[in-house]
């Protein structure tokens, strides 16, 4: 008989010979171990009839606790879902499930009343989106070689510019071709595909587009809806596909680098702290990203700037002037981390459920605009990618970037950088999101205004 030690600790997968093979602690550890998403089963079950319990009840709290239960199921259930599906798993399907899966649910009121309810009113007023956004960005930031981020900062408008201008250049074309008219395929299809998302894209372009054609502004929105809503999945599809072509194909990406010739500065960081940071410089950390996002949401009600973009200059500025500590830079690197592994897919969920009109979606799947607005982020994408090599810049990555400007606004570039596993590269996702929205908006209504 082998003698068992049963101090030892039990392996995380099957018995095997030395190990203990009884259920009692041990098969039970194992059952423990298996998770959805990050969520260990029997908590998963639990939390399963706890929430059918509050539904029955009629009562379902939308408080931050009832919140973080309803979003880690969601979303970790859509994109287990996703991640097992053959074929699509790599191109993406659990960024698409986790996010559009909970639209066409709660459109159809396959949710219950309750579950709605609370998802809806914790996404909208606990800002859930942007304490996310300013983590993943302050921590990627402040993780980024200098002398990269500096240059990737100066190289990044060259191939977002380029893939505008064309994209704009060949949807337009093909609109016209396929009968939809040169003008209305210009302004109501191809401009709100690049124009920033929906807060920042769609609302400002209709409200303009109001005033200047003296339409109701509200039926203008109903237009150029659609195309922002099939644009961002678009681009999240093609995200995928490109992650998956990476693998195959490493020399043309960088796996979340810009370009080559970076060194690992987090591995200098970690030498000068002496090991990885503790929990309480990880506090610090979170604390700091939040400030860094209020002096940015400050600078919007100030000036009229979008808050993320003020918070990355600030982050950008205090990374290159060594103002940061390397312990801090450090604790932020791992907010990052727990963020981009641990709130993703929640995240999506709530974006699915409570910002995601699945009939305006819907509404774009007519086959002519289905065609040009596929060819308008394939020319896109395509022109930054090649525009991106001839720059010394890898070729997938700033394709992936570049495809943010056809995105969702915020919500579209976690989507995007999810599907393309490429979340650190949310600093440029943003360039592209809100600095070229808000140029391409500009530009626009003061072309419309002129030329009619």
């Amino acid at each position: 008989m082998v003698q068992v030690d049963r101090g030892a600790p039990a392996g995380a997968g099957g018995a095997s010979a030395g190990r203990p093979t009884a259920f009692w602690p041990y098969g039970w550890w194992r059952i423990v171990d298996f998770k959805i998403g990050i969520v260990p089963l029997p908590i998963y079950l639990a939390l399963l009839a706890l929430i059918t319990g509050f539904v029955l009840a009629g009562k379902v709290p939308s408080d931050i606790l009832m919140g973080m239960v309803l979003l880690s199921m969601g979303g970790f259930t859509c994109a287990e879902l996703g991640k097992r599906l053959p074929g699509l798993r790599h191109i993406g399907a659990a960024a698409i499930f986790a996010t559009f899966i909970p639209s066409y649910l709660a459109f159809h009121h396959f949710l219950p009343a309750s579950v709605l309810a609370s998802v809806t009113q914790f996404t909208k007023e606990s800002n859930f989106l942007y304490l996310f956004i300013s983590s993943i960005i302050v921590g990627s930031i402040l993780g980024m070689d200098r002398h990269v981020l500096i240059q990737g900062f100066l190289k990044i408008f060259v191939p977002l510019g380029a893939g505008s201008l064309v994209g704009a250049a060949v949807g337009t074309v093909v609109g016209g071709l396929l009968g939809l008219g040169l003008h209305h395929t210009f302004y109501f299809i191809v401009v709100p595909i690049m124009a920033g998302g929906v807060g920042e894209g769609a609302i400002p372009l209709s409200i303009g587009y109001a005033t200047i054609l003296n339409h109701p502004q509200g039926e203008i929105f109903a237009q150029v809806l659609p195309p922002v809503m099939l644009g961002s999945l678009t681009a999240i599809l093609y995200a995928g596909t490109l992650n998956f072509v990476g693998k195959r194909f490493p020399r043309f990406t960088g796996e979340g680098r810009l370009q080559p010739g970076s060194h690992d500065e987090l591995g200098d960081l970690r030498e000068e702290t002496a090991g990885p940071p503790d929990v309480m410089t990880v506090a610090a950390a979170s604390v700091t990203a939040v400030t860094f996002y209020l002096f940015g949401y400050l600078g919007q009600v100030l000036f009229a700037f979008p808050a993320p973009v003020v918070m990355l200059v600030i982050a950008v500025v205090l990374k290159l002037t060594r103002t940061v500590s390397p312990g801090l830079q450090q604790g932020a690197f791992a907010v990052y981390r727990f963020f981009s592994s641990a709130v993703t897919y929640p995240l999506l969920f709530a974006i699915g459920v409570s910002l995601t009109p699945w009939d305006k979606l819907v509404a774009a799947f007519v086959l002519p605009e289905i065609v040009t607005i596929v060819s308008t982020v394939t020319s896109v994408m395509a022109t930054g990618a090649l525009v991106g090599r001839l720059l010394g810049m890898y070729p997938i990555d700033t394709a992936i970037v570049v495809a943010c400007h056809s995105g969702q606004g915020g919500t579209g570039d976690v989507a995007i950088l999810t599907a393309g596993n490429r979340m650190q590269l949310m600093p440029f996702a943003q360039i592209a999101t809100r600095i070229g929205g808000a140029i391409t908006v500009t530009l626009v209504l003061i072309a419309l205004s002129r030329l009619g």
